[in-house]
């Protein structure tokens, strides 16, 4: 029988990452779900406004679209179970919650641009464009604060 020091299996209770449903229960896992929400509702909108200016508008739906995808696939990793309770898992989440800050800031403010400049263009579209832009600078904070509480986490390991 192995000692609890040499086997490979670690408890759950004393882990790093939650797994499983304490995923939907810890700080900051849980922002993951308005992470998803928040750049869903970007996504959506900038699909379902008139899109005048390419590439403004094509950067902000890359880094939604990717941003999603890759939240959603950590998030079902941590679900899972799979990272078990290494610190360069928990290096990697704050490095990625930290990247994916930049990424939609970077968005958000290109999306206010296209906003901006586009106040001559019918009322719903511009109300389309507004609500866009609201979602990214939201996505933006609750990456800013899941990558702030990440390192938190990171640096007590």
């Amino acid at each position: 029988m192995a000692s609890p020091e040499t086997s490979n299996v670690e408890t759950t209770s004393d882990s790093i990452l939650p797994s499983g449903s304490r995923l939907l229960t810890s700080f900051p896992d849980l922002l993951m779900l308005p992470e998803l929400v928040f750049g869903g509702l970007v996504w959506i909108l900038v699909a379902s406004s008139e899109v005048r200016d390419k590439d403004s508008q094509g950067w902000v739906m890359f880094v939604s679209i990717l941003l999603f995808a890759l939240t959603l696939l950590l998030m079902i990793c941590y679900f899972i179970g799979w990272p078990r309770n290494s610190t360069a898992w928990c290096l990697l989440d704050a490095a990625y919650h930290g990247i994916s800050a930049i990424l939609y800031f970077s968005a958000a403010v290109l999306q206010a641009n296209t906003t901006v400049r586009q106040q001559s263009s019918p009322n719903n579209i511009y109300k389309i464009d507004i609500a866009a832009s609201v979602f990214a600078f939201a996505a933006t904070v609750v990456y800013v604060v899941h990558a702030t509480y990440s390192f938190k986490r990171w640096k007590t390991v």
